[in-house]
């Protein structure tokens, strides 16, 4: 049985890879695989930093707890990444989805949620388009699927273009326990 049909998740096939140029790069959007999981973990690490959260020790141990996640949601399809390459095959950024069951709701009759995670541009790639490709194609995917909506958290540098997109604040509220 294909990973998606395991939870429920309908297929939504892409192109092996895009060709986009961006600013007169040449750069290919592809799917992530198990085989990617390293590159993942270090957008993640890098995206935390990025944020601010320089406690390399706390970052270690996010990413050993990260690991064992990604790898079994990357087998499973409860992760569907997304892969920027430039001409030479390297990953220049990133994203992805986590899939994960969830009560329905009269807003929101589909018993999963997607929340987008891992987003991260190598700095000599930013402000190019290339965080709005991923952003669209992880869009147009939970759509594809049928979610109603999507959710991410935001970093500030993040933020602008998530609004841009369409993203609005929540009712969503959080007590933190530590």
């Amino acid at each position: 049985m294909p990973p998606d049909r395991a939870h429920n998740i309908p297929s939504f096939p892409m192109k092996k890879s895009i060709p986009i140029t961006f600013q007169g790069i040449e750069l290919t959007i592809r799917e992530a695989g198990i085989a990617d999981l390293d590159v993942v973990l270090h957008h993640r690490r890098r995206m935390f930093a990025d944020m601010g959260y320089g406690d390399e020790v706390i970052l270690d141990e996010t990413m050993s707890t990260s690991r064992p996640f990604f790898e079994e949601r990357l087998a499973d399809g409860r992760y569907r990444g997304w892969l920027v390459e430039d001409s030479h095959h390297r990953v220049v950024a990133g994203g992805g989805i986590v899939i994960f069951d969830h009560h329905s709701s009269p807003r929101d009759p589909f018993p999963k949620r997607a929340i987008i995670v891992n987003m991260y541009t190598e700095p000599a790639y930013r402000r190019k388009g290339v965080a709005r490709a991923l952003m669209e194609i992880m869009i147009d995917w939970c759509r594809g699927q049928g979610f109603g909506s999507v959710l991410l958290h935001a970093s500030d540098e993040g933020r602008p273009l998530y609004e841009q997109l369409g993203f609005t604040p929540t009712n969503e509220m959080r007590l933190m326990l530590r």
